[in-house]
């Protein structure tokens, strides 16, 4: 009994040992990859404890999510990237959109933030970012991304270091000078770090192992999902008049779900007359067909929107997604309907209800806009 105790004993410190060297050799994977990285780079890169559980964390639980990610770059990258040359800053500032957004332009924050760059609505119209009834400009990559390297560059214009920069863009500039003056004038990221919220601590190393992954997707097996457009195969065109997304789906045979994908920043399916011009942005392989149909487009007038139409359309799930909502005591459709931004007649319909009464308990089959689950 002792001797198999000892066995076990031995057993147990032989496979700690082998998890230990394991952990090492990541380790030490780790820190030569980002000191590769950090000898390209202006932004100053470290590897810590921190940095390694971001890694850990987008190769583990986050890894479909980072396929996506890296299939997305294909198409807002290259928008980052001249944005970010024009004012001669480091291109590697284009992975905050990652920890920021997903690089999903109709993402919102719980604190209200929208878009790639995730502005709030004031910080946003400091940048001459417009938020109207039918355009939300924060939701545009070019103009966001315009908006964002502008403050960018202010912020570096105030601390001349890239990691204060990155602290004080997501928790704020008077944050960061808070921290400063609270560690009698320390400028150094890691060590102001106690200093500042438990958000702008963790941003820095989301950041590191972001721009970590970016560049070594591979080797950690990661196969990017390819997004059905990429920057190359898109092209834009100058609308000086109104338009609807479903006339330019008539018009040149493409889904109005794909349209509203290639141009968030139109919150209504609906791009209203516009000086100079309004920006459309197509599948470059569409554009001819657009442009030949253009006076079918400025010659259609829609019917007028009321109830019954309203009721015949209340079962369309076009460029939506379904999730189940279970009724919970007390509830009642109105209320569902309200939380999910839908209508009675949407619910009715999607559930084949003859009625609008519901049960605790019950099952029903919602359809939400991208970005509002």
């Amino acid at each position: 009994m002792t001797r198999h105790l000892h066995i076990f004993a031995i057993t147990v410190f032989i496979s700690a040992f082998v998890s230990t060297a394991k952990a090492d050799e990541l380790d030490l994977m780790y820190e030569y990859r980002i000191a590769q990285l950090n000898r390209l780079s202006p932004v100053e890169l470290e590897y810590n404890a921190d940095v390694r559980k971001y890694i850990e964390l987008y190769t583990g639980a986050r890894k479909q999510d980072m396929a996506k990610i890296i299939g997305l770059s294909k198409l807002y990258f290259p928008i980052f990237e001249e944005a970010l040359d024009r004012l001669s800053l480091p291109h590697e500032l284009k992975y905050l959109t990652v920890i920021e957004s997903s690089l999903n332009p109709l993402a919102t924050s719980k604190s209200g933030a929208v878009g790639l760059w995730q502005f709030l609505l004031n910080t946003g119209r400091l940048f001459d970012l417009q938020v109207t009834s039918y355009i939300d400009e924060r939701r545009d990559p070019w103009k966001s991304t315009d908006a964002a390297c502008k403050y960018l560059e202010y912020l570096y214009n105030t601390f001349h270091d890239w990691n204060l920069v990155m602290a004080s863009y997501n928790g704020g500039p008077g944050e960061v000078r808070k921290a400063i003056e609270r560690g009698k004038g320390e400028t150094n990221y890691w060590k102001l770090r106690p200093h500042l919220s438990e958000q702008a601590q963790h941003y820095v190393p989301a950041f590191i192992a972001t721009f970590y992954l970016m560049n070594y997707y591979k080797e950690h097996g990661i196969v990017p999902v390819e997004p059905e457009y990429d920057y190359q195969k898109l092209d834009t065109l100058h609308i000086r008049y109104a338009v609807s997304f479903s006339q330019i789906s008539q018009a040149i045979g493409l889904d109005v779900a794909r349209i509203r994908m290639l141009n968030p920043v139109y919150k209504r399916d609906y791009i209203t007359e516009t000086k100079p011009w309004a920006l459309l942005v197509l599948p470059a392989d569409k554009i001819q067909l657009y442009l030949q149909n253009e006076n079918q487009i400025l010659g259609y007038v829609p019917p007028p929107d009321d109830y019954n139409l309203m009721v015949q359309r209340s079962a369309n799930t076009e460029g939506m997604t379904k999730i189940v909502h279970v009724v919970q005591p007390g509830e009642v459709t109105h209320k569902i309907a309200m939380h999910y931004n839908c209508t009675l007649e949407n619910i009715r319909a999607w559930n084949n209800l003859q009625g609008f009464e519901v049960k605790a308990g019950q099952p029903l089959v919602i359809w939400v806009k991208e970005g509002d689950e």
